[in-house]
């Protein structure tokens, strides 16, 4: 028995995806640590960059404090001040050293933050940076009876930056730094051009869906007008290639993506990750030669060796063009793998993304809208738990945490495309999961299938429209990413609306609604059965 790649690979990319976001979030606003008058700043990173002997070296990054005054926003404006250890140095009490401007380097503990900012202040500091007794970061909070009425800025190091700065500092090496939080712009070209992929990705995979399927009806015509009864028996039993979801396994999928999805998060490791990748090289190799194939298949060359085939041991029948490309595919894929971390690896994660998109959505179909409709609305009812409501059971957005690969040591799971932030300070990347572009693009390339099906024009059918709903509401989730400071937004939420709207509405209003929900597709008269005309009564 022949074992359906296809489909273990379309079950691993749909559970796996994650949802839109962008690079992180630099501003924090938390809504739980208490606030008053003078202590009621946004948690929000600053970036400190260092100078040994008058030699720029590494910048680190810290977080502000709930007191104090905001910091620039503008490198420029930043100044190069030198630094200082406290001493003592937990600057509990007055230090010991003249202060003159300096930026006091102080080690957490034995007194609370906002004393350690006020003798420093009053020492003669311009600002104070405190090292953390861990690798992660804190938020500096105020006490119900402190002196918030503090001018100096507060930044907290994690425990590795500030260790590397106090031992220069030991050896009498002058280091200075100046301390800024530069704000992301409004739009990033980089979403622009995730915006054109996914795009790109559904209308491509939607015109190769359409034409397929109609080469396949133009087939069933011609055996049904020519072949014999027992042909057509035989032809019957056979498989089309394509898997059609119904209504069962659009249900199904919530439970199944939910299981697998808090199994991520439970055993979200380095080791984990690397399964993940393994997963998606094999989806990427099976999408990436499926994709050539059909590609060099186009041409009169390669014509004849995609059409003869021979028999490999558990794959079945494969054609020559296949095996052909079969190893570019695996060595591209393997090389994507093992330099997977360099800074230009996107480019080979998003090829592999896009054709693995592209294939699953050429091989798995929706039959009508109403099977269409029950998996767009399990999948944001999906979306929306796991982003949002799964904050108040695990104190954290299951989703966002899964898609960040948090403790896992990597850079996100693969099973996204991602772009570089060009013009962002702070770098990074925008992404969007996969799930976010096959399940919307299922209907898209349905509503394009029964175009041709009905032989209706372009500005008559129901894929231009579907198509611009899609890139609409894409578009809004941007719009609504860069209103909420970058935070993790999902996508279905403001996608699905859009397009299942617009067909349903659209196929309402033309009297269209009914075979769209049930058939999918128009009835076809059988040649064989002919009417008789009446024999008329003499």
């Amino acid at each position: 028995m022949e074992i359906n790649w296809d489909v273990f690979i379309i079950i691993s990319v749909v559970v796996l995806s994650a949802r839109l976001g962008s690079a992180g979030d630099i501003v924090h606003i938390d809504n739980v640590a208490p606030k008053r008058p003078g202590c009621s700043n946004n948690f929000v990173l600053v970036k400190v960059p260092t100078w040994i002997e008058g030699l720029e070296d590494n910048e680190y990054v810290g977080v502000g404090a709930r007191f104090g005054p905001t910091l620039e926003s503008k490198e420029k404006h930043a100044n190069h001040t030198k630094l200082a250890l406290a001493d003592p140095p937990d600057c509990c009490s007055k230090p010991r050293n003249k202060l003159t401007g300096e930026v006091i380097l102080v080690h957490r503990g034995n007194c609370s933050f906002t004393v350690k900012a006020n003798v420093a202040e009053e020492a003669g500091a311009s600002a104070i940076l405190i090292i953390n007794n861990q690798t992660e970061l804190f938020k500096m909070v105020c006490e119900s009876d402190a002196d918030v009425n503090i001018k100096i800025p507060a930044v907290m190091l994690p425990q590795d930056a500030g260790s590397r700065l106090e031992k220069y500092i030991t050896n009498n090496t002058m280091v200075s730094v100046a301390l800024y939080s530069p704000k992301r712009p409004a739009v990033d070209i980089a979403e622009v051009f995730l915006w054109l992929m996914a795009v790109g990705t559904i209308l491509s995979a939607s015109y190769w869906s359409a034409w397929t399927a109609r080469e396949v009806a133009i087939e069933q015509e011609k055996l049904l007008k020519d072949a014999s009864e027992e042909f057509l028996q035989v032809g019957a039993a056979g498989s089309s290639g394509f898997v059609d979801i119904n209504t069962t396994s659009a249900i199904l999928f919530v439970v199944i993506a939910s299981c697998f999805l808090v199994m991520l998060y439970k055993l979200m490791s380095f080791w984990f990750v690397e399964v993940l990748v393994v997963l998606f090289c094999i989806g990427g190799v099976e999408g990436l030669q499926t994709c050539l194939g059909a590609l060099l298949a186009c041409f009169r060359w390669f014509q004849r060796y995609a059409e003869s085939f021979i028999k490999v041991p558990f794959f079945g029948a494969v054609s020559h063009l296949t095996l052909a490309v079969c190893p570019f595919c695996i060595t591209f894929a393997v090389v994507w793998a093992v330099y997977r971390r360099i800074s230009f690896a996107w480019i080979g994660q998003d090829i592999l993304g896009i054709a693995l998109i592209i294939t699953v959505l050429q091989i798995v179909r929706v039959p009508n809208l109403k099977v269409g409709t029950v998996l767009l609305g399990c999948a944001i009812l999906y979306d929306i738990f796991w982003v949002f409501v799964s904050k108040w059971w695990f104190h954290e957005s299951v989703m966002i945490v899964v898609a960040r690969g948090d403790k896992s040591g990597e850079d996100g799971i693969p099973m996204l495309l991602k772009i570089p932030r060009m013009f962002d300070p702070w770098g990074g990347y925008s992404v969007i999961g996969f799930g976010d572009i096959i399940l919307p693009g299922l209907v898209v390339a349905f509503s394009l299938r029964y175009d041709w099906m009905t032989k209706k024009s372009l500005r008559g059918g129901y894929f231009v429209w579907a198509m611009t709903a899609y890139g609409l509401g894409l578009l809004v989730t941007y719009v609504a990413l860069n209103l909420m400071d970058g935070h993790g937004q999902p996508a279905l939420l403001y996608i699905v609306p859009f397009t299942l709207g617009t067909l349903i509405t659209l196929g309402k209003k033309r009297g269209d609604l009914k075979t769209l929900w049930t058939r999918g597709e128009p009835e076809r008269p059988c040649p064989h059965v002919q009417l008789q005309p009446l024999e008329q009564k003499e």
